[in-house]
């Protein structure tokens, strides 16, 4: 039987802690919970969760700072960070991803919508119950060591090991922009809409905002330089590699 999976709940409004922290116990998950970024931090050192949630106001570290900081250090860089918040503007959600972040839900949220969450991430990001996390984790689409590289000019995508490189320089990408990147490519020319995107890469077509499509990608463009050109978006449809 495998051990529990570990969330850190960073929240320091006590009855929406005490709520998430009920909701994920009831769903099998081991929880900690910290009032402030400071304290979060000193509990990710000592207790390695497998992913943290995390509002974005806090007090002494807010959670843009906290994840910030998580993403900087190698030994926290690869833990999954969803993000609360009481904003709902897109700055807020695009400055959040950008930082990292592996996902975002606006409050006032359901409980259930956020274990959902929860579980997509963990999958997606290869934390899920029965696998081992890593450097050499598989794309989910992927066949393991055996799966050849793709190459599309300069680029090169190794998914066995979650890695992109761009003219033999290491792209730092999120698993989920890689993810979408590995669609991209594999659609070889063909659109892909943003809602069989949310399915494919997100877990399922009803999960998600379609702007958190558009956020992705936008981070992906910058990150991939010229070759970023290549990325076409069609108007209120999707996008395809060029």
């Amino acid at each position: 039987m495998s051990a529990k999976q570990k969330i850190l709940i960073v929240e320091d409004e006590k009855d929406i802690s005490n709520l998430v922290q009920l909701h994920l116990q009831k769903a099998g998950f081991e929880t900690l919970t910290a009032r402030d970024g400071q304290e979060a931090f000193r509990k990710i050192q000592s207790s390695k969760p497998d992913l943290i949630v995390l509002d974005l106001m806090l007090p002494e570290m807010d959670g843009k700072e906290l994840t910030k900081l998580l993403k900087a250090r190698e030994d926290t860089k690869e833990i999954p960070i969803v993000m609360l918040t009481a904003k709902t503007e897109e700055v807020d959600r695009i400055v959040g991803f950008e930082l990292g972040a592996d996902d975002y839900i606006p409050k006032p949220f359901s409980p259930r919508e956020l274990v959902l969450r929860v579980k997509v991430v963990l999958k997606r990001t290869g934390k899920d119950p029965g696998q081992t996390v890593g450097a050499g984790s598989p794309h989910p689409g992927s066949q393991g060591g055996g799966t050849p590289p793709l190459h599309v000019g300069d680029l090169v995508i190794d998914e066995s090991n979650f890695e992109a490189r761009l003219k033999g320089k290491k792209l730092e990408l999120t698993k989920t922009e890689f993810s979408l990147l590995v669609e991209l490519i594999k659609a070889k020319g063909r659109l892909q809409t943003r809602e069989a995107l949310l399915e494919k890469v997100w877990g399922f077509d009803s999960y998600g905002d379609s702007r958190t499509v558009d956020t992705h990608f936008s981070r992906l463009r910058q990150k991939l330089g010229k070759l970023g050109e290549r990325i076409e978006t069609v108007r209120g449809v999707g996008y395809r590699f060029q």
